[in-house]
């Protein structure tokens, strides 16, 4: 039978066996999604109509014409998804608030993304990542190493757990399949990606970016008004155990129901906290320098600002919106397990597989339990509508960006005179191929790291991620870094962190009721602490094998390292043989007659109705390259953003010592 919860009719049926009885399917929170649908799809289609989509910069760079205010929304809608609500939630009401400091780490980050690494990138001239690799070092092993790389992130980390962490969600309030869910969800948010470009993408990423903080917060007020506000839920979390803490053949450790006495600790010990705080400080920095400064995702959105001072401020925004998960996801999990503690806090697996489906632990349902139980008609659909802002921005950031790389850097290797047209569709075909890979992998997504989402993508990417980091970081900041020392750097880092993926993977991560027999050598080193070695490591064959090959000489490096940014000297690129041929530009034959009002509907769709537009003199196209490289400030909006720099800086030193 059902029960009441705290006034609130329990969504569970009586054995917590069987999916939610109470499926959203009233008129308030029905109303409530479709209105939410229809305003999204209407600003995407404004975007489509008002934007140019039929060039690669169009597409891709939204014309470097966005202000600050929507760069920092989708800055931060498209590191914010439906992972973020499922994995942060969960681990904080297994372990406390620890997980918060890796949303405000992102603090320190954004101003070195602003301040220091766009700059580069866009004296460089580049739209991707890789491209500027290859300007950098020449060659053509890097550049497809990296987006090929990059490309199998988006898969494991980002597409796949977004779309599981968001079907979990859908499958806790609807009761759905999750596959049906899921490829439902797809059809949607591919509809606006496709074809509207990251205009269309950046525009609704900010509308999207607004439904999830009002969302949120109307929820973390229930959960507060719950608990009877901090102090009582600091005290009520721990004490939040489950009542069914044994079972017959299992000696269930006391440590694995109860909080952790550090749960209201951001640093832990450096020896035996689940999240030591070395490794927050330092390893996740390194991550942070990946994630935040490298990738393809969040640096094409800053690449897209009109000048430097949008860029800044929109890093700024970001920054500060980053202080808000902490509030928004982290405390409600650990509300969660104050009101639900057998399910969230599960220990037995039998119980476990009972209320969702895998016997080491329910923690990931922490978050869409209270939106399902807490909250009353209307507002259980506007959260809802949260979960799938989240789940939209985030994927449709990662298919333009996964789009642009595959495009710019891979189709264009093996059609070297592939005209625009081609391009854009090719880059649109990418993506539904991108979409049936990432559904293929949800199966591993639910089994790998004890079913703790947050770890296991923090974990791929702390095997995978510190060598980009590292060679990005010296291509930057030590000019004599040059090709062999990269490409060797990525290569032996990349085998080493693949090494201990597939052994952790091969001896199960298990859990605390069950633990793993991986050796301490290879599992027993938090994954925090194996991203700063292999960045150390990383780092000593870069520069060892750097030294020990020729340098590159200063003529191919001018805006492209930290001691050449303000070079004025002409730049000679490495190698010509990379770069697109002028036929790029060459449209393919346009058939005689009007065309068809099917061929006029379909190339209004997918953006190709534009013509083609004058030829730019050579004075023209040299004033265009020189708007797209500027990297000159007002001075008065130059000190705007250093002093609101310093002063989120000051923020982010205060709330880490406060919760430290």
């Amino acid at each position: 039978m059902a029960r009441a919860v705290y006034g609130f009719q329990s969504a569970r049926a009586g054995n917590g066996s069987e999916g939610p009885a109470i499926a959203i399917n009233n008129p308030a929170d029905i109303s409530v999604i479709v209105i939410y649908f229809l305003v999204v799809l209407a600003v995407g289609l404004w975007a489509m109509l008002s934007t140019n989509r039929g060039t690669v910069g169009g597409f891709f760079l939204a014309g470097r014409s966005m202000v600050w205010w929507p760069i920092g929304a989708s800055l931060f809608a498209s590191n914010i998804g439906s992972g973020h609500f499922v994995g942060l939630a969960g681990t904080g009401a297994a372990a406390g608030i620890a997980i918060g400091g890796f949303e405000w780490n992102a603090l320190v980050v954004v101003v070195i993304l602003g301040w220091l690494f766009v700059p580069i990138y866009i004296k460089a001239g580049v739209v991707t990542m890789p491209e500027y690799l290859k300007k950098r070092f020449g060659g053509q092993r890097i550049r497809i190493y990296l987006s090929v790389l990059s490309l199998l992130l988006y898969i494991f980390t980002k597409i796949s757990a977004d779309m599981f962490s968001g079907a979990i969600f859908i499958q806790q309030a609807l009761n759905l399949d999750i596959y049906l869910a899921v490829i439902l969800l797809l059809l949607i948010t591919a509809l606006y990606t496709v074809t509207g470009g990251l205009a269309a993408v950046i525009y609704t990423d900010t509308l999207q970016t607004v439904i999830m903080v009002v969302g949120s917060f109307i929820l973390m007020g229930f959960c507060f008004g719950e608990v009877g506000g901090y102090e009582a839920f600091k005290d009520k979390y721990m004490k939040a155990v489950p009542s069914l803490i044994s079972a017959p053949g299992l000696n269930i450790s006391k440590s694995c129901y109860t909080p952790r006495p550090d749960s209201f600790h951001i640093f832990r010990d450096p020896v035996t906290g689940d999240l030591p705080w070395p490794g927050l400080v330092f390893g996740l920095t390194v991550l942070g320098t990946w994630y935040w400064c490298t990738d393809q995702v969040i640096v094409q959105r800053c690449l897209s600002a009109k000048n430097m001072s949008h860029v800044k401020a929109g890093c700024i925004l970001c920054g500060y919106l980053k202080l808000l998960p902490m509030f928004l996801m982290v405390f409600p999990g650990m509300t969660s397990r104050i009101l639900y503690p057998d399910v969230v806090a599960c220990v037995v697996p039998e119980e476990c597989v009972r209320y969702c489906k895998t016997p080491v632990g329910c923690s990931n349902i922490a978050y869409p339990r209270l939106v399902v139980e807490l909250m009353p008609d209307g507002l259980r659909g506007l959260m809802l509508s949260v979960m799938l802002a989240s789940l939209m921005s985030s994927l449709t950031s990662i298919f333009n960006s996964a789009s642009t790389l595959f495009t710019m850097d891979i189709y264009t290797k093996v059609r070297r005179r592939a005209s625009e047209r081609e391009l854009m569709i090719a880059g649109r075909v990418f993506i539904l191929v991108l979409i049936g890979i990432s559904i293929a992998w949800i199966p591993v997504v639910q089994t790998a790291q004890s079913g703790q989402l947050f770890d296991y993508i923090q974990s791929i990417t702390s095997y995978l991620g510190p060598p980009i980091a590292t060679v990005f970081l010296l291509a930057i900041f030590w000019k004599r870094t040059n090709e062999p020392g990269a490409f060797y750097g990525l290569l032996i880092g990349l085998l080493i962190g693949l090494a201990r993926m597939f052994t952790e993977f091969a001896y199960g991560t298990g859990s605390c009721v069950t633990p793993s027999n991986c050796p301490y050598i290879i599992c027993g080193i938090h994954y925090l602490y194996f991203a700063l070695i292999l960045f150390g490591i990383t780092c000593i064959l870069v520069v060892a094998v750097s030294l020990m090959t020729k340098p590159i000489d200063d003529k191919h490096l001018h805006r492209l390292c930290w001691t050449l940014r303000n070079s004025k000297e002409p730049r000679e690129d490495l190698e010509q043989d990379w770069e697109e041929p002028p036929a790029l530009e060459v449209e393919e034959p346009v058939p005689q007659g009007d065309p068809s009002c099917w061929r006029k509907a379909y190339n209004w769709f997918c953006g190709f109705e534009q013509s083609t537009g004058p030829q730019l003199s050579a004075e023209e196209q040299a004033e265009l390259q020189r708007k797209l490289t500027d990297t000159t400030e007002q001075p008065l909006w130059r000190n705007v953003v250093n002093i609101n720099a310093i002063i989120l800086l000051t923020v982010a030193v205060f709330f880490h010592g406060f919760f430290g």
